[in-house]
């Protein structure tokens, strides 16, 4: 009875696992890229529209890298989890840029951001899920 209950335990802290190394890997692509572009920026002077096009394409490469490093190649469920990665990362993304920008977008502007990461969180899953496993 203990060791199903011990079974359980360890089989609920794996559950959330996953989300976790997803998010973080995407957050750590989006800082390196920010990074990057910052620099870029400050010694070119790209206009407004192509700071946006890369701050969108930015987002999808982090949602991309955080389903792949979460999701096992060739899993069942890859586009669900695809989904939940890319539905949280732009969730708090937006959330933490209502909060520290200041700035008050539209609620359209916020749930085009959130639909693009639910879409691109799902995109990746299938083609993560569609891999080989190892």
């Amino acid at each position: 009875m203990a060791q199903q209950a011990i079974r359980k335990m360890k089989r609920k802290q794996k559950a959330g696992n996953w989300l976790l190394k997803g998010l973080l890997v995407s957050v750590a692509v989006t800082v390196a890229a920010v990074v990057i572009f910052a620099v870029i920026i400050g010694l070119t002077d790209p206009p407004d529209s192509v700071i946006r096009i890369v701050n969108q394409v930015i987002k999808v490469g982090a949602v991309f890298a955080g389903v792949y490093a979460a999701v096992p190649k060739g899993s069942d469920n890859a586009i669900r989890k695809g989904v939940v990665i890319g539905l949280v990362y732009m969730g708090v993304g937006v959330l933490l840029y209502a909060l520290l920008s200041g700035q008050q977008l539209t609620v359209i502007s916020w749930l085009l951001d959130i639909l693009m990461g639910i879409a691109a969180g799902g995109l990746s899953g299938m083609i993560v899920g569609s891999m080989q496993g190892k």
